[in-house]
């Protein structure tokens, strides 16, 4: 069988690292060739340069280019008879992007369903309750959850649960009200939480799936009492002995959890994480991976979540992609790692592109006053043609600025120099023109994207401009 044949885009400053980085994987499952299309950048090339400028025929089974390029795939291919495709936006990715990590992970599965509470229902119209209900589907809900509150009557539940369920919502109540409880089950609510041994005959009869909690806090004898019961009566439920929070118990609760898993190992269990993500002051996305793992563990097919508090806005997002990390893992029998950078909101496991060393030779090659940013190990760098600058304080870089009264190129400088102070402080990486990777903290918008390769493509433009009509001119991004 004939081995397949990648051809490798690249412009001249990237070429001997592009190189040094093929040459390295040793002995491939491809043959490979670079092919230099005569810019200095090949993420700035036009499909018209690459039209012009690339040898025909291509003598290649696929034609590969930087991530950044945004060169219409469909068009080159069409024009040169070979699939043309994006590679990763940086070099140090390019090992892992080709398998030699194995293939991208498949995140399109999980074993876990989300309740997603909104804790005022009662004090909600119904409009109010849809339209907070769309968006937390949109983040992964599986189940909208509606909260009741003590001392507030909720006389139009019936009414926001027919509206929920008329745009193909499932539907719990959470309430300690033996009516309110009632009156949703009649109504038609999927799931009520929570019921107990003593009010499980509220469940006698519908087409509904209680979850089961101890009759009083921690009375795991209780909720034994309540399974039995439930099996007996035939009906389907979820056992839930309850998260305790951090120096109130929550060490032993996990080890009811563990119990009752062990004690009923064929039931269908309900974790509420939010006694952690709500009342820990700590960034939620590694507390629910770890709070998953053990749901992963114990075979915990059923999450409660809760939004009350700002830092933990994007609890279902982060649940969402937890479960789906894990589930992978699992199947692969595997660490959760390597699974996506969704959950790595503060730091990235590899947060430089490239060593010093390797910037050194890139500054090398700069024949141009554009200023150009990157960040390694050891801090952010700026340099062109004249200067190579490395601090770690992006102020301390304004002596080595030079763009005359551009304001609008001084205020992007300023922007690029402070976006890469923070991705250096806290180890995230940095790619100029792009913005910084929160995972799934701070969803990057598309449009947010434009705009700032944008900002940077036309400072470029405006240099080689002015460069033409005049000797020295400014340097740009």
């Amino acid at each position: 069988m004939a081995r397949e044949r990648i051809l490798f885009l690249t412009g001249h400053l990237a070429r001997p690292r592009l190189q040094r980085l093929l040459e390295s994987l040793g002995e491939t499952e491809f043959d490979w060739a670079i092919a230099d299309i005569g810019v200095k950048v090949a993420a700035l090339a036009t499909g018209d340069i690459i039209e012009r400028r690339l040898q025909r025929p291509v003598e290649a089974d696929r034609v590969m280019l930087p991530g950044r390029c945004r060169a219409d795939l469909g068009r080159l291919s069409e024009s040169f008879g070979v699939p043309f495709e994006r590679g990763p936006d940086e070099l140090a990715d390019l090992p892992a992007h080709l398998g030699r990590k194995g293939p991208p992970p498949d995140l399109s599965k999980h074993a876990m369903r989300i309740f997603a509470e909104i804790v005022d229902a009662s004090a909600l119209s119904v409009d109010e309750i849809v339209a907070r209900a769309r968006p937390m589907r949109e983040e992964g809900a599986d189940v909208i959850d509606l909260g009741c509150l003590p001392d507030t009557p909720f006389d139009h539940m019936e009414e926001a649960i027919a509206a929920l369920k008329s745009e193909g919502f499932t539907v719990s109540v959470d309430s300690a009200d033996r009516d309110e409880l009632r009156r949703a089950i009649a109504a038609g609510a999927d799931h009520v939480l929570s019921l107990t041994e003593e009010t499980l005959d509220l469940a006698e009869g519908y087409d509904v799936m209680p979850v089961l909690v101890p009759a009083v806090p921690h009375d795991m004898a209780s909720l034994g009492r309540a399974i039995e019961k439930a099996r007996a009566m035939g009906i389907r439920f979820m056992a839930d002995p309850i998260l305790d929070p951090i120096h109130f118990g929550f060490s032993a609760s996990l080890v009811r959890y563990h119990q009752i898993r062990e004690r009923y190992p064929d039931i269908e269990m309900l974790m509420g994480t939010g006694n952690l993500t709500e009342l820990t002051d700590a960034d939620t996305s590694g507390i629910t991976a770890t709070l998953l793992g053990i749901c992963s563990e114990l075979d915990i097919g059923h999450l409660l979540i809760v939004h009350v508090s700002p830092h933990t806005r994007k609890t279902i997002a982060e649940h969402d992609l937890a479960r789906r990390m894990l589930y992978a893992a699992k199947r692969d029998n595997a660490l959760p790692r390597g699974y996506g950078p969704g959950l790595l909101q503060i730091h990235d496991v590899r947060p430089f592109a490239a060593t010093p060393e390797e910037v050194a030779e890139m500054v090398a090659d700069v024949k141009d006053r554009n200023y150009r940013i990157q960040t390694s190990e050891r801090g952010i760098h700026l340099y062109n043609r004249d200067v190579h600058a490395i601090e770690r304080d992006a102020f301390d870089l304004f002596p080595h600025i030079d763009v005359g009264d551009d304001v609008s190129h001084a205020f992007y400088l300023g922007a690029e120099l402070q976006k890469a102070e923070i991705a250096w402080s806290l180890g995230k990486r940095y790619s100029q023109d792009n913005p910084l990777d929160f995972g799934v903290g701070a969803a990057v918008r598309e449009e947010d994207r434009t705009r700032l390769e944008k900002a940077g493509h036309t400072l470029k433009a405006k240099t080689e401009k002015e460069r033409k009509t005049k000797s020295g001119g400014g340097s740009c991004a």
